[in-house]
């Protein structure tokens, strides 16, 4: 009710209502309005579409498929399996719908099959990030935490087409609001790898998901979810009932894992490395609210004693780690426990800081980095690839460089191990969560995500770094989204 419809219904106006709100001329001027309004919202909605299509180049672009009854061979060409740390010769690979049907002996495959011919060249599976941040890799932290929400998930749509177009069918995205762009990409709305979302990362109050500043403290039972909060980038959660509840939440809207911050990180400003974050009773929550779902939960955390909590309590993966200690990873190795570790070197492609404080932890991290590796050498950790790349969108075109940088501690196939088979296998710890199937390997049943290089793969990983030129064809789920053999 208007201030004039309230005096005129008190009294305090006799004989006079000066309000115009139940007026035919002011109902008329309102439909106007809303007309006007859903007019716009449709105009840009049909104009962040077109943007995402025409603007970002994202169109899913299919160079060739299957003829409709007739399987694919692949023929004349070196197999690295990610199974195998090894290159096979005398086999073909037969594809049928979206899965590998087979891998039958060199000139065995069906006389009805449409045939692909890799002229010599090394194939493998498709290229799997185990750390992404799919919504927050390709803008800057300003922009992600201020900026228009619109413009950022139109950016993570370039971002998903730049990450397939490198040879990275898969993306484990640990913490972001993917769960849009994951349904627009299994759609074929966009073009991009498959995504395994985490959804908003758990932290505790000043925690490393804690993003808001301090003017925005206290918080109290009546004070509104945070822009990151609602957004569905983290959530501030504290005490077990909290942490459980947000769980089940990201687990509602479709998890593949839960990610939980454990320990300080390099982004946020206020949460020094070397804290411990959640509890063990916090953390068991989430745990066992994803172990109820048949999935797992992945914590950020560097340093031992949030190492050791979280392997305590149930966490099945490790994000980062570089300030372990040796004994700390043997027990990593002891209990089985993953380890999604990244070639944090505070060189010319780390996440750009402007911050002071933000530097010193970054430098400190590299320091770690080295160790980390030449431990995970010594112990049989189970590795995986990843970047965490995030707010950082010279880095989104580099992702294959940074694998590449993995065969500086260990041997080339090794490394593409760690993003083939090794990566396909925590994938499948999100159990009845996994939204696809089998993926990293090239066998019977697998997803025919399916790659062709240029290049020598067991003397380096130049041809995936070098991925414009060297990477000849790209095949996701059967269909063939580029092809450069001629």
């Amino acid at each position: 009710m208007c201030t004039a419809c309230d005096l005129a219904a008190r009294g305090t106006v006799p004989g006079l209502n000066p309000c115009h709100c139940d007026a035919p001329y002011t109902h008329a001027a309102f439909a106007r309005l809303a007309a006007d309004l859903r007019r716009r919202e449709f105009l840009g909605g049909i104009a962040a579409v077109m943007g995402m299509f025409a603007g970002f180049g994202l169109a899913p672009r299919e160079v060739w498929a299957q003829t409709p009854g007739r399987p694919i061979l692949l023929t004349n060409l070196k197999l690295f399996d990610g199974v195998n740390r090894t290159i096979r010769e005398g086999v073909d690979i037969l594809v049928a719908g979206d899965r590998i049907a087979g891998l039958p002996p060199s000139g065995q495959g069906p006389e009805e099959a449409q045939r692909i011919d890799c002229g010599g060249r090394t194939v493998t599976p498709g290229l799997i990030e185990t750390h992404g941040h799919m919504t927050l890799a390709g803008t800057t932290q300003l922009a992600a935490l201020a900026g228009d929400v619109a413009l950022v998930h139109l950016i993570s749509g370039q971002v998903a087409g730049a990450m397939l177009m490198q040879g990275f069918t898969t993306v484990r995205d640990v913490g972001g609001p993917a769960f849009g762009l994951k349904m627009a990409i299994d759609r074929g709305i966009v073009a991009g790898p498959r995504i395994f979302p985490s959804g908003a990362m758990l932290s505790q109050t000043s925690g490393h998901g804690d993003f808001r500043m301090l003017g925005e403290l206290p918080r109290v039972p009546s004070t509104p979810p945070s822009r990151i909060e609602t957004e569905g980038v983290a959530i501030v959660a504290d005490g077990a009932d909290a942490v459980l509840r947000h769980t089940r939440e990201q687990l509602m809207k479709g998890a593949a894992q839960i990610k939980i911050m454990a320990g300080g990180g390099v982004s946020s400003l206020y949460d020094p490395l070397d804290t411990v974050q959640y509890t063990e009773a916090e953390m068991r929550a989430a745990v066992q609210a994803a172990a109820d779902w048949g999935t797992y939960v992945c914590a950020h955390v560097y340093t031992d004693e949030g190492i050791r909590r979280c392997m305590a309590t149930g966490v099945r993966c490790v994000e980062h780690g570089q300030l372990a200690s040796e004994e700390t990873v043997r027990m990593i190795a002891d209990t089985g426990t993953w380890w999604s570790i990244q070639p944090f070197l505070a060189d010319e492609d780390s996440n750009p800081k402007t911050d002071p404080v933000q530097q010193q932890k970054q430098l400190e991290v590299a320091r770690g980095t080295e160790r980390a590796f030449e431990l995970a050498k010594k112990y049989p950790v189970r590795l995986s690839f990843g970047t965490d790349t995030l707010f950082n969108p010279e880095g989104v075109g580099k992702i294959g460089r940074q694998l590449n940088k993995f065969s500086r501690y260990m041997g080339a196939l090794d490394a593409l191990h760690l993003a083939t088979g090794a990566a396909g296998e925590l994938l499948a710890l999100s159990g009845p969560r996994n939204p696809y199937g089998r993926l990293g390997v090239i066998e019977p049943d697998a997803l025919a995500d399916i790659l062709v290089f240029d290049g020598d793969l067991t003397r380096n990983l130049d041809p995936i770094e070098n991925h414009a030129t060297d990477l000849r064809l790209i095949m996701k789920g059967g269909r063939i989204v580029k092809d450069t053999r001629a």
